[in-house]
């Protein structure tokens, strides 16, 4: 394997196991806990490429899928993914690495690195709970408006906070070097 795949794809797994230590730290406040794991995942939106941040959270949702205890409060398994808060897990998924794309796109057309992440970051957020909503709806048996109430609002504040944690934790990591590096305005 050329050496840039093997770091592409160490990179990828090492932020699957940032994921799964994210999912460790929960804090239940209802139906879906408070964990870490956005945090790891926005990091992963603005430092990886979006083949990387999809390699990234594909393998982490396949340990889970395998029986390893990686998704939040030690679960693992299918029944977590088609679960109350599988549809979560899925919004990781898939925006993770699309928000990784918009960021490059913005990036290119603006040149500058604040607006692309602020706007992959937004992407990533919406196409999360747009996901993990609908999924605990269904799921639940819920209403919209209850299942936005108990699965999405009191997480907006909380993930908004991971998000500029994780907008100085992304700028650090480029100052290193460690970016995907698609060169952006810093």
């Amino acid at each position: 394997m050329p050496r840039a795949r093997t770091v592409s794809f160490l990179r990828a797994a090492l932020v699957a196991a940032l994921v799964s230590a994210g999912a460790v730290v929960t804090l239940p406040v209802g139906p879906v806990p408070v964990t870490l794991q956005v945090l790891a995942i926005a990091v992963a939106v603005l430092v990886l490429s979006p083949a990387e941040a999809f390699l990234a959270l594909a393998l982490y949702l396949a340990l889970g899928f395998v029986g390893m205890p990686v998704f939040s409060g030690g679960g693992a398994g299918l029944g977590v993914l088609v679960g109350p808060t599988g549809g979560f897990l899925m919004g990781f998924a898939f925006g993770a690495p699309l928000a990784s794309f918009v960021r490059r796109v913005v990036a290119h057309h603006t040149g500058g690195t604040i607006r692309a992440d602020v706007t992959a970051l937004l992407v990533l957020l919406l196409v999360t709970y747009l996901a993990g909503w609908t999924h605990f709806a269904a799921v639940s048996g819920r209403s919209a408006a209850e299942a936005f109430g108990l699965a999405v609002a009191p997480f907006v504040l909380v993930d908004a906070a991971k998000g500029a944690a994780a907008l100085v934790v992304a700028r650090a990591v480029r100052a290193a070097g460690l970016g995907d590096g698609h060169r952006t305005a810093r």
